[in-house]
């Protein structure tokens, strides 16, 4: 899954080839649809490209629509549809059958000129071309369509207009893109010894972008003259020249992680190639693995999981890094995806819903998106779990929304009896409506995801024995109801999401979890209080509730710890001694849907000036930025969306000098003002490095 925005800084050498295809697009044209194939090797910059020409103000000014999608590798036409519905909608549409959403698509782009990219097209299906062109057709006269494909004979069948073969950089432009990753930019001029050698691993890269900047990353910090020379000697290289491919060049890059991030990195391809990952699920998956060992209280998991995953960055492992409120989303690129695979392929395996064998070395399986297509002709248990080799399965993982048919009390029971040496079980979106008593015999368990079953009535008292569990995953499970009653023997868990039937949840014990550091409460209808009395939850630094239907009562004097704090939907019990305890060192506050936002946000007022994060959504009743906010040194991000009562900026945020993000988004009058330069309250935000207002990023300058 690719996105359509770019920083233009980020590319190198590509002008004249952008401007070749913006002529293609700018050519009077009385047929309905046109259609340019850019063709290349993989890492060859195919995608950066069209996100140049798609962003280009000409471009913009020529095309009414402008569309983006990712094509599914199979060509799938409803994943694509859908995909092209939702780049133009904003609505996820997928609950949709495949009439109604070719009907939607239709109706999208009826007579509009429109311009579309369909990134990453592998399938040289030449019918399931035909049959979505078929769909594009309404369009007006004179749209066009950019394919990016690596396979020439996509481009044979999909293009009207000549291929736009992609060639390698100039040496010239590949020296700046390496330099600009191999060195430090405060640097006024590299060392000479250095260079010397950089201008030979230039030349063997052929002016391939990705390497250039997997190169770059890797020796970049490193002063050592024998260390860059040992990349640039590698006997790699003879394997690119020999076999045309450039995998083994990437490898490089992995060679020299350490041993404890090759394994991190190897799980990379639990995911499919389509998906979007996010920092917080991968650490929990780490950690529930044994991939991460939190020695000591200085750092969080989710924390450990951003490092981790800073340093595959800084090697250029994964791309299109997002950050927002503490957490990375993230893509990996098809070939280093590859990569993983080809490292992983002793420990990791994908498989299906009729696969039959696995390798007796596998200790973790992923069903992809494209593993669950054959729902119809499925039994209930995959074949490979009655095999012997199950046994040694460590986590089975599902890397993308399934059919909750999928995973019935059959499927789960298998699992059980045939893989009890489990670390990691993904049972989210199940069909069954009781966990089975066995679950007790999971004794290595730390990651059990049961959300999102909208059948399950019932946990076992059992799953109180599973004194390995640290993360359990209950929310969305709208049909639960009384928890446990001795859940407070699960003494290692540090992760609880929860939606239940329950009042109170005094009498499950959840009260005296002393290593609880995340709780999670969603659509709790009936919840009135959390407990009551003595709390141990010392430890908790993370605490959201979302969507609960009554006024709850939260003990903020017992949670010392709290860090993070979301409220969404959620109406609180605010009395002297509530607003008087209000947590006072948080990191992070998020308030999403409150008629109750300045009175809450008033108890804020005392705190600790620790404030990272601060988030209001969805807030009529929000008509100014407290005044407190400047006060916070630390603060970083601050994001405001749709309160559309909120007016102005306040004067002091100029002091806030760490402030690094700025999200303004449907906020009526409030986004005219912070306009660039035109705006009344420009002048308080100029100094912010990335600001985006109404989705559109009017400032990003990198730190």
């Amino acid at each position: 899954m690719t996105y359509s925005f770019i920083n233009k800084l980020d590319v190198v050498g590509r002008d004249v080839d952008k401007q070749k295809i913006i002529e293609i697009l700018m050519l009077p044209d009385d047929k309905n649809l046109s259609v340019i194939p850019i063709v290349g090797i993989g890492g060859l910059g195919k995608t950066a490209l069209a996100k140049l020409i798609y962003n280009d103000d000409s471009v913009k000014e020529q095309f009414e629509l402008r569309l983006w999608v990712c094509v599914p590798e199979d060509f799938d036409l409803k994943k694509t549809i859908d995909g092209i519905i939702k780049d133009a909608t904003g609505q996820s549409l997928s609950n949709l059958d495949i009439q109604q959403s070719q009907t939607f698509l239709r109706d999208t782009i009826k007579d509009k000129k429109f311009l579309l990219v369909l990134d990453d097209v592998w399938s040289d299906d030449r019918s399931r071309w035909e049959e979505l062109k078929a769909l594009l057709i309404e369009g007006a006269s004179g749209s066009k369509i950019i394919v990016t494909t690596r396979n020439s004979k996509v481009a044979f069948i999909m293009g009207t207009h000549p291929t736009h073969n992609l060639e390698g950089l100039s040496h010239e432009d590949s020296v700046a893109l390496f330099k600009k990753w191999a060195f430090d930019q405060k640097e006024k001029q590299p060392r000479l010894d250095l260079l010397d050698i950089g201008n030979d691993i230039v030349i063997k890269c052929q002016g391939v972008p990705l390497l250039l900047k997997t190169l770059g990353s890797l020796v970049y910090t490193k002063d050592e003259v024998r260390y860059w020379a040992r990349i640039r000697d590698s006997e790699t290289w003879k394997l690119v020249a020999e076999e045309n491919d450039i995998l083994p060049v990437l490898k490089l890059s992995y060679d020299h992680l350490l041993s404890h991030l090759k394994r991190c990195f190897a799980t990379l391809s639990l995911f499919g190639k389509a998906c979007e990952i996010n920092s917080h699920e991968l650490a929990w998956l780490w950690k529930g693995l044994g991939l991460i060992s939190l020695t000591g209280e200085e750092l969080s998991l989710e924390d450990f999981g951003v490092q981790y995953l800073n340093e595959l960055w800084k090697r250029s492992l994964i791309q299109e890094v997002e950050e927002f409120d503490s957490t990375l989303f993230f893509k990996v690129h098809n070939l280093v995806h590859s990569l993983a695979t080809i490292v992983a392929q002793h420990d990791c395996s994908s498989v299906g819903l009729n696969t039959t064998e696995i390798s007796e070395g596998v200790r973790y399986v992923s069903f992809s998106s494209t593993s669950l297509e054959g729902i119809s002709n499925f039994n209930g248990v995959p074949p490979f779990l009655r095999k012997p080799t199950s046994k040694r399965l460590r986590a089975i993982v599902f890397a993308s929304i399934i059919d909750d048919e999928v995973i019935t009390r059959e499927f789960v029971r298998t699992c059980i009896s045939k893989c009890n040496h489990l670390r990691y079980l993904d049972l989210a979106t199940g069909s069954f409506e009781e966990l089975p008593s066995s679950i007790c015999n999971l004794k290595h368990l730390r990651t059990l995801l049961l959300h999102d079953n909208k059948r399950l009535k019932k946990l076992p008292d059992t799953i109180c024995e599973l004194q390995s569990l640290q993360h359990l995953s209950l929310n969305g499970c709208s049909e639960l109801g009384d928890l446990p009653k001795n859940m407070k023997r699960l003494v290692n868990l540090t992760f609880l999401s929860i939606t239940t039937k329950q009042k109170s949840l005094q009498k499950s014990g959840i009260q005296y979890l002393e290593n609880l550091q995340i709780l999670a409460l969603e659509g709790c209808q009936n919840l009135e209080v959390l407990f009551e009395g003595a709390c141990r939850l010392t430890r908790l630094r993370q605490l959201i509730i979302l969507d609960c239907g009554r006024p709850i009562s939260l003990p903020f004097g017992e949670l010392i710890a709290l860090e993070f704090l979301e409220i969404q939907n959620c109406e609180l019990v605010l009395t002297k001694e509530n607003k008087s305890n209000f947590p006072s060192n948080l990191r992070a506050l998020t308030i999403v849907q409150s008629e109750q936002v300045m009175e809450l946000l008033q108890c804020f007022n005392e705190s600790s000036h620790t404030l990272e994060s601060f988030t209001v959504s969805k807030c009529l009743s929000f008509t100014a930025v407290p005044e407190w906010l400047p006060n916070h040194p630390c603060l970083k991000f601050i994001s405001l969306i749709q309160c559309p009562n909120l007016l102005s900026m306040p004067q002091e945020l100029r002091s806030l000098t760490a402030l690094k993000k700025l999200w303004i988004d449907d906020c009526g009058e409030l986004s005219e003002r912070c306009q660039p330069t035109t705006g009344e309250d420009w002048p308080k935000i100029a100094h912010i490095p990335q600001i985006q207002l109404d989705g559109v990023k009017v400032q990003w300058t990198e730190d």
